[in-house]
């Protein structure tokens, strides 16, 4: 009786590992957890950028990562980002974004991470397109946030659970300042001030085209 149960606990686990394995099928990292192989900061504030424990940790004056180890430029794709703050940090995920140099990046959307800061735009929002003002997640606790971009359709989970929905109107313009339209390319993580501490780790994408 007791081989059997455990017979049966065996293939339980190797059902739900093979279960897991193939939800992450098709995914590359973006990250190797010990160096910035692959990721270039912007000129200003270089140093407010760190790795600890397998992360990057974002911790000082305004400063954003940005992705350059793909020549390839991002359309259509699932990113998954496990994500953690300290109690009144602001941080953010970029994507279809380019290097920039200074500043707020002007290219492409953030997907907002935010617990607590006093901007009452909280996490998974698209900032400036689609803003909640509730956050389904903690601070001081990792969780996974997830953006799926497919053809004008955005999805942004947190956790696992639907935090919004955007489908680009047809005939959108850039804007100006700020384009938050639908196009290609890279991704970035933001550093925003030097009270914010974001810890963002085991980032890894799957081209969907």
């Amino acid at each position: 009786m007791k081989s059997t149960l455990l017979g049966l606990v065996s293939l339980a686990l190797a059902g739900s590992l093979t279960r897991a394995a193939d939800a992450e099928e098709g995914f590359v990292p973006l990250m190797d957890g010990k160096t910035f192989n692959g990721w270039k900061p912007a000129a200003e504030n270089p140093g407010t950028w760190k790795i600890e424990d397998g992360a990057f940790v974002a911790a000082g004056p305004r400063c954003h990562l940005f992705y350059v180890g793909d020549e390839q430029p991002f359309r259509n794709f699932h990113l998954k980002v496990e994500v953690m703050t300290t109690p009144g940090s602001n941080g953010g995920i970029y994507f279809h974004t380019k290097y920039q140099e200074r500043d707020w990046p002007r290219a492409g959307f953030e997907s907002q991470v935010n617990v607590s800061h006093s901007d009452w735009i909280k996490t998974g929002s698209l900032y400036g397109i689609v803003n909640t003002g509730l956050a389904a997640c903690e601070d001081n606790r990792w969780w996974l946030q997830e953006i799926i971009v497919q053809g004008r359709q955005v999805t942004v989970k947190v956790d696992g659970k639907i935090v919004l929905q955007y489908t680009e109107p047809l005939g959108a313009l850039p804007n100006p300042d700020f384009t938050r339209k639908l196009g290609e390319g890279t991704f970035a993580l933001q550093a925003h001030d030097p009270k914010s501490v974001v810890r963002y780790r085991n980032l890894r994408v799957k081209r969907l085209d």
